[in-house]
């Protein structure tokens, strides 16, 4: 009994042992891996890492952009992509549909959630409603979606936390403009997830989700090059012109945000339909569905964020803040591939910046004003080398056997033949649209197509031109991928070296990641 004892002594030595070594293993692993991305810096000077030869040889500009920091991230293949995914998730367009449907779908029943008794609830929304001028009194619904929220969406909470550090400061300079409450600031999570390039099936876009004739009666401006719903500067400043307007018709918070969904006319029929209530928790049944549960799903948002550390949420620390960035008036056109090029700054945190450009490439047009947002030791090196970041732009265009297409309206619809051998896939790319918008545009039940069929388009980009048509041609040597189950976009872009989820999306005009077995899509710009 002692000797079998003895040898149980060793054998658990043994294997506290080995998972002592093999602990010690990873924290090496880990802490190696830290030192290849930061290195301390002696100097305050960030240097560029294998600065791009073509560009050097042209411009004089130093490969070092000087900033008060010390610690320099080292621009490995590894860490550049984990910067890229991390900016993906933080604008997938996937947790927007997934909140909007939450709202569209909710049934209000009761949720379970222990660690949020209903008297502490009471007296947390007693608080915001006495400092806040929204109606945010208890209501069994309002208990219900928060903790809803709480008990299903808390990795998405924590998610929109880190992106709301760098938009929120951005929105409270325009709502206070407007004398808008700041607290507005939380309607666009329930509007778009904070995603510039979110867009509805109904064509609501952009951050505020506006509708094409609502943006352009509030002077946001829509081209082949440019949507200026999806500006966060221009669509907030449009977004607290139209809700301090509506504040003057109904003198009421929580029916402004109801409008705001739904229209005016339809709040305005709901009070009629009430007896003449303006109560919104008596007039919500008499509102369309999906306005009844948007301004309950506002106010969990706004207890969610206002009580956050009590939740212990735990949002990641953000890349960029907004007062980090600054921007400059292009004189030139220019693409995003060319300022990355000069600045050193990533195509993907350029497009996440300025999210505006549809096609990656600010214009130039007389009497309008495009601008470039950057961060601010990037801007100070493009404005101490502008004219020779010109030079170098004019240099590129001439070197290239056709210009840029000239830009082209989008409200100008085109109407298009189809001929032998075409596809909807094969049109939408050519206009820069999805094939569910054709179908949409012109009634179609199927994909099916005829010889001599017209389709009504609205296209995203120029029309191709005939410098463009051996473009449009050629797209057939593009590669093609079969999507197979188990598939992402991550796990294709590793199987094609230099392949980005990015291109993916881009190449594809793809809004989500969600992908069907079967499915074929490019893997090259071809």
């Amino acid at each position: 009994m002692l000797k079998r004892r003895f040898f149980a002594v060793l054998l658990l030595a043994g294997v506290s042992g080995f998972a002592q070594e093999k602990d010690k293993k990873i924290r090496e692993e880990k802490a190696n891996f830290r030192v290849q991305i930061f290195q301390k810096s002696d100097d305050t000077e960030i240097k560029l890492t294998e600065p791009d030869p073509e560009f050097q040889n042209k411009l004089p500009i130093s490969a070092v952009i000087r900033d008060s920091s010390k610690v320099a991230l080292s621009d490995l293949p590894k860490a550049k992509t984990i910067d890229s995914l991390w900016r993906l998730e933080l604008t997938n367009s996937d947790l927007f549909e997934t909140m909007q449907k939450s709202i569209e779908d909710q049934d209000y029943e009761k949720v379970v959630y222990d660690e949020l008794p209903t008297d502490t609830l009471k007296a947390r929304l007693a608080r915001l409603n006495a400092r806040t001028p929204f109606n945010v009194e208890y209501n069994p619904i309002l208990e219900s979606v928060i903790k809803s929220y709480l008990k299903r969406n808390k990795k998405g909470m924590e998610r929109l936390m880190a992106l709301s550090t760098y938009y929120f400061p951005l929105y409270e300079q325009e709502l206070d403009k407007y004398d808008v409450p700041l607290e507005i600031k939380y309607l666009s999570i329930v509007e778009s997830a904070l995603n510039p390039r979110a867009k509805s099936r109904v064509g609501a876009t952009g951050l505020w989700q506006f509708m094409f004739p609502t943006g352009k009666m509030h002077g946001l401006d829509v081209s082949s090059y440019v949507d200026e719903r999806m500006d966060p500067s221009r669509s907030t400043e449009a977004a607290a012109q139209y809700l301090s307007s509506l504040y003057k018709v109904f003198g009421d918070w929580n029916l402004v945000l109801a409008s705001y969904n739904s229209g005016p006319g339809n709040v305005s029929k709901a009070i009629r339909r009430s007896g003449g209530s303006t109560d919104y928790w008596h007039l919500r049944r008499f509102l369309p569905r999906e306005t009844a549960g948007y301004v309950p799903a506002f106010l969990a948002t706004l207890y969610l964020f206002e009580y956050a550390d009590e939740h212990k949420f735990q949002p990641a620390n953000p890349d960029v803040v907004f007062f980090e960035t600054d921007t400059l008036q292009v004189k030139k056109l220019i693409t995003f591939d060319q300022i990355s090029k000069v600045t050193g700054v990533e195509k993907e945190m350029l497009q996440f910046l300025n999210p505006s450009y549809k096609l990656d490439i600010i214009p130039f047009v007389e009497d309008e004003k495009y601008t470039l947002r950057l961060p601010k030791p990037a801007i100070g090196k493009f404005v101490s080398n502008e004219n020779a970041i010109y030079d170098f732009v004019d240099t590129q265009a001439k070197e290239k056997e056709k210009d840029l297409p000239q830009l082209v309206k989008t409200e100008d619809k085109v109407r298009y033949r189809v001929r032998k051998g075409d596809y909807l896939g094969k049109i939408a790319e050519k206009y820069g649209v999805g094939v569910s918008s054709i179908r949409r545009w012109n009634n179609m039940r199927s994909n099916n197509l005829r010889i001599g069929q017209y389709l009504t388009i609205y296209p995203r980009k120029p029309v191709a031109s005939s410098s463009n048509t051996s473009t449009a041609s050629n797209s057939s040597n593009s590669k093609i991928y079969t999507v197979k189950s188990g598939d992402s976009l991550w796990s294709i872009s590793k199987k094609f070296p230099g392949v980005t989820v990015q291109n993916l999306r881009s190449w594809n005009d793809m809004n989500t990641n969600s992908l069907k077995p079967g499915m074929k899509i490019k893997i090259s710009k071809g």
